[in-house]
């Protein structure tokens, strides 16, 4: 790993050693790998959504996709879901589940249900599908707001709560949600509340040609569901993943400041009704931290704060009327921020 630029303010964390450091994260970056490595083998073409879905399951974050039927949000989130070993120790918990959202849903349809057993004469708790690793939200806008607030309870605390008693969810928990661009008919709008439990808002385009093509002449064996090739990795080499980009990827005090400033620039911009909020800088700051790592760094940089800027934070603004895009917003406003972190980056590297 590249050693980071030199800064007086020390980091989040105390210093370890050096080949302890490197050892930490160079197994993470292997584990990232082979996580990205099932997606890409399930899904062509997708290598920029991968990278995010990637980061966003090792910063503990959950992500929203804008799709277009067919473009293969099911077999991403699934090819995720058996690339993860939950072990012994972990085996009420199922690797993937999919809920279609429907506007019948109920909240039970996905949290679980008491079950009175007559021999036992008491309640016995039967889970539902959200308790997964993997959970993909198919249409999450086409349910009603209560089973919309019954995921968001799951999303926020990794637990559900049924008749008052509560169950916790596995740390590992993600949630892969989707809402279609098109046939707003019968939706529910997701309130701002459940969009800044979002770590990432992802629009999946339509692929280039050329992975097009290579998924149209492999349709036979794509009809055929195989196995990956790949080992799975085991949850808890995830969870020591975490751990490593936690304690060992340098976050500096100019980054910190150059978030808090992109966000009270875009507070303070006439074209947004409601800005980033302070839990969004928080949720950001393990996103930029899986991401100076998959780029081979031990750092944060502008880089990847700029990388990250649209997917972090569009889908968290309340624009004013008449303002069609965040995307422009946010370049704006993120611009002086980002070339004073790039000079005091410079200066003290110099």
């Amino acid at each position: 790993m590249d050693g980071h630029p030199l800064d007086p303010i020390s980091p989040l964390h105390e210093p370890v050693a050096d080949n302890q450091r490197d050892r930490a994260l160079s197994h993470a970056a292997s584990v990232a790998a082979r996580i990205a490595g099932h997606m890409k083998e399930a899904i062509l073409g997708r290598d920029d959504v991968i990278e995010l879905v990637t980061i966003a399951l090792f910063a503990g974050g959950h992500v929203l996709l804008e799709d277009y039927p067919g473009s293969g949000k099911t077999v991403l989130a699934r090819a995720l879901g058996q690339a993860i070993e939950s072990g012994a120790e972990h085996d009420r918990m199922a690797s993937f589940r999919r809920i279609q959202f429907t506007p019948d849903l109920l909240p039970s349809d996905i949290t679980g249900v008491s079950v009175f057993e007559p021999d036992r004469g008491t309640f016995q708790f039967m889970p539902g599908p959200v308790f997964a690793h993997v959970v993909l939200a198919d249409e999450i806008n086409r349910t009603s707001p209560k089973v919309q607030s019954a995921l968001l309870e799951a999303m926020a605390e990794r637990q559900v709560t049924v008749d008052n008693v509560t169950h916790p969810l596995d740390e590992l928990f993600l949630v892969l949600a989707t809402q279609n661009p098109l046939g707003l008919a019968g939706t529910f709008p997701l309130p701002a509340p459940q969009l800044d439990r979002f770590l990432f808002k992802i629009r999946m385009e339509h692929i280039d040609r050329q992975p097009e093509l290579e998924v149209v002449a492999s349709f036979r064996k794509r009809l055929r569901p195989v196995s990956s090739s790949l080992p799975q990795v085991h949850r808890d080499e995830i969870v020591a993943a975490r751990r490593a980009l936690e304690d060992h990827v340098f976050v500096s005090r100019t980054l910190q400041e150059c978030l808090v400033d992109i966000a009270r620039a875009v507070r303070d911009d006439e074209r947004v009704a409601q800005g980033i909020s302070t839990r969004a800088l928080v949720q950001a700051v393990p996103a930029l931290q899986c991401r100076a790592l998959l780029h081979q760094r031990d750092f944060i940089g502008t880089e990847d704060l700029e990388a990250l800027l649209v997917p972090l934070f569009a889908h968290r603004l309340a624009l004013a009327p008449g303002v069609p895009s965040a995307q422009p917003v946010l370049r704006e406003s993120a611009r002086d921020p980002l070339e004073h972190a790039s000079r005091s980056t410079l200066r003290r590297s110099g």
